[in-house]
């Protein structure tokens, strides 16, 4: 607390001594045979000043390191510290209260946290159970590939396949702030990890009649390759979505001074200007999402942006509306060791 500011708070007690020295001055008036001028009234008022700016200046000082203890800093974490160093009754009063209040809040947090991670046990538990049925639908549906129409083959895989998305995404978003336990970096070829979720992805390239290719020589990258390949599949995944039929995805791999990009371009419908600051903020779907056919959870490009950040990759996008999107990964240069390391 400043000193302007203790001295406003302490206005009951200047108006008090502003009636007693005037309550002092009237009485000293009304005394038979004293007598009273200006001067006195003026030498009282002086010395009762100093007394009393004595008494607010110890009064002060006796306070502040109470007072510090009450201020909020940045460097201080006001609900993990209990409060400490009360000397006054009132101080002990304003101190066992804030105790009561931190030892209430820490247990509230305590058992939210419990119930937060008894929920990510729980859906982790769900997403391997519900996988065991999903991949025997999947052999049933193969089993009987020839005895029904090949129209509502491909669309019992396409159904099939979204709903593999959909679980890996509740198992992704569960994980993200687990993030740190769960992954392993090592060097990884860029079109090993790319090409299986792009053939994952056959029926809708087929289905729709796009046509993609790859540009560029393969490049090696030092990364998580499960999460690499769960962020890209979430950006395939939307250019299929958003690109009509007969359109194209083109897939470039680029090797810079300072790392490795992976683009994927598709002929879509593109973003329009006003969407593109927010496609990656969690459950935004945006003008494309409302009007598509296509449902869309606003959460696939969410994750992959949350995950590019924490694996240190950046994940940027392009678009000019009605003729197309490009969303790029670029991977910084980096080795297990140092120059320093190498050169010995």
């Amino acid at each position: 607390m400043t000193v302007w500011k203790y001295i406003k708070d302490q206005w009951l007690l200047l108006v008090g001594w502003l009636f007693f020295v005037a309550l002092t001055g009237l009485v000293m008036w009304l005394t038979p045979g004293l007598s009273v001028d200006w001067s006195i009234i003026g030498y009282l008022f002086l010395v009762e000043g100093v007394l009393l700016a004595v008494f607010m200046a110890a009064h002060y000082v006796l306070k502040k390191n109470w007072w510090d203890k009450l201020t909020i800093t940045e460097e201080t974490s006001t609900l993990q510290n209990y409060l400490e160093g009360a000397d006054t009754q009132e101080e002990l009063l304003v101190q066992d209260y804030i105790n009561q209040l931190i030892h209430e809040h820490q247990e509230v947090m305590q058992s939210a946290i419990s119930n937060q991670q008894d929920q990510k046990d729980y859906i982790d538990s769900w997403v391997h159970e519900i996988k065991v049925p999903l991949a025997a639908t999947q052999l049933i549906v193969h089993s009987i590939e020839y005895d029904i129409d090949d129209s509502k083959f491909m669309l019992l895989e396409n159904e099939l396949s979204k709903i593999d998305e959909y679980v890996e995404q509740v198992l992704y978003y569960a994980r993200l702030d687990s993030f740190s336990r769960d992954y392993l970096i090592r060097e990884y070829s860029l079109k090993a990890l790319i090409q299986p979720v792009m053939r994952s992805q056959a029926n809708y390239f087929i289905q729709k009649n796009i046509h993609y290719s790859f540009v560029g020589e393969d490049q090696t990258v030092l990364t998580d390759g499960k999460w690499v390949a769960f962020i890209f599949r979430q950006i395939l995944s939307n250019a299929i979505k958003y690109t009509p039929k007969n359109g194209e995805i083109v897939v470039s791999i680029t090797k810079r001074g300072k790392g490795i990009t992976l683009s994927l371009k598709d002929t879509g419908i593109g973003i329009p200007k006003e969407d593109i600051r927010r496609i990656f903020d969690k459950g935004f779907t945006g003008e494309n999402g409302r009007l598509s056919e296509e449902h869309s959870t606003g959460l696939g490009l969410y994750l992959a942006k949350s995950l590019a950040e924490k694996l240190g990759i950046e994940l940027s996008v392009s678009s000019i509306e009605k003729e197309g999107t490009t969303m790029t990964l670029f991977f910084p240069a980096l080795t297990f060791y140092s120059k320093e390391t190498d050169d010995m």
